[in-house]
C-alpha cells in the first residue's frame, strides 16, 4: 500500500507509519513520511525499514502553500501511484480569542485546515486511479470550544467538515474520505503538559477510562479507515477519546438521583 503521512516523524505519524509497515493487508508497505526535522525523519524512515516498509522522506513545512503538492509528486515519482493519505501534522496556539492575531489564525488554519486540502487535492488524481482512502487527524476540540484553544478547535471543526464534503464530492470516485479525533493523547506536542503530575490527573479524571491515550490507540482507528476492512465508511469523525465526549454531566454532578 502507497501511503504519504504528514508529520510522520514522530507520535501518531510513526504509530501509524509502524501499523501499515507490519499490516499483512500490505503487502510491502511504501511509505512517504513528510515533516520539518529531518534527523526525526530520518530516525524514523530507519526504523521503518528495519519494520520491511519502503520508505521515502520529504522535509516539508506546510505553511508553505507549494509544500503539499511538492510531497503528492515526491510520492508518485517513488511510487509511481498513491492509495492513502494520512493528514496528520498539526499545530496549536494557546490563547483566547480576544489576544490572537492575524497571524496567529493564517498560521493555524494553514496546518490544521489548508494543508490537508491542498495534499487532497493533489493527490486526488492519483486515489481516483487506486479507488484510495483520505484520514485527517482531527481532534475531540473539533466538537467543543476548547478554551484556550480557540482558533486550534475552529480549525479542526473546519477540517471535519472539508473531509465530509470531500467525501460526498469524491465518493463517486470510490475516494473515503474520513477523520479521526483522538482526545488527550501522550504525543510530543502534549508531553509537556502530561509532565505536570496534577494537570495530568485533572485531565485522566475528565475521560471515562481515566487515562491518557497512547499514539498507538489513535494510529489503530487511521489504519482501520485507511484500509480495506473500513471499505464501506466514509464521511466519518470518529472520536478516539476514551469517552471524554460523554463525560460533562458527570463532571458537574448532574443527573444524581435528586435531580430526577
Amino acid at each position: 500500500m502507497r501511503v504519504i503521512i504528514t508529520g510522520g516523524a514522530r507520535g501518531i505519524g510513526l504509530a501509524v507509519a509502524k501499523l501499515l509497515a507490519v499490516e499483512p493487508w500490505n503487502g510491502r508497505a511504501q511509505l512517504l513520511l513528510a515533516g520539518r526535522n529531518v534527523e526525526a525523519l530520518e530516525a524514523a524512515a530507519a526504523e521503518l525499514r528495519g519494520l520491511g516498509a519502503e520508505v521515502v522522506t520529504e522535509t516539508a513545512d506546510l505553511l508553505d502553500e507549494e509544500a503539499p503538492a511538492r510531497v503528492v509528486r515526491r510520492a508518485e515519482a517513488a511510487f509511481g501511484g498513491l492509495d492513502g493519505l494520512v493528514s496528520n501534522a498539526g499545530m496549536i496556539k494557546v490563547g483566547p480569542l480576544a489576544s490572537l492575531t492575524v497571524a496567529d489564525y493564517e498560521q493555524v488554519f494553514s496546518v490544521n485546515t489548508r494543508a490537508t486540502f491542498l495534499l487532497a487535492q493533489a493527490a486526488y488524481p492519483l486515489l481516483r486511479q487506486s479507488r484510495g482512502s483520505i484520514v485527517a487527524t482531527s481532534s475531540l476540540a473539533s466538537e467543543m470550544p476548547t478554551p484556550p484553544l480557540g482558533m486550534y478547535s475552529a480549525s479542526k471543526a473546519a477540517l471535519v467538515m472539508m473531509i465530509q464534503q470531500m467525501a460526498v464530492e469524491w465518493g463517486a470516485d470510490g475516494i473515503r474520505c474520513n477523520c479521526v479525533s483522538p482526545g488527550s493523547t501522550l504525543t510530543p506536542m502534549t508531553e509537556k503538559v502530561y509532565a505536570n503530575d496534577v494537570e495530568r490527573a485533572k485531565r485522566e479524571r475528565a475521560i471515562a477510562l481515566r487515562r491518557i491515550a497512547k499514539p498507538e490507540e489513535t494510529a489503530q482507528a487511521i489504519a482501520f479507515l485507511l484500509g480495506p476492512r473500513a471499505s464501506f465508511i466514509s464521511g466519518v469523525n470518529l472520536m478516539v477519546d476514551g469517552g471524554a465526549s460523554l463525560m460533562f454531566m458527570t463532571l458537574t454532578g448532574a443527573g444524581s438521583a435528586h435531580d430526577v
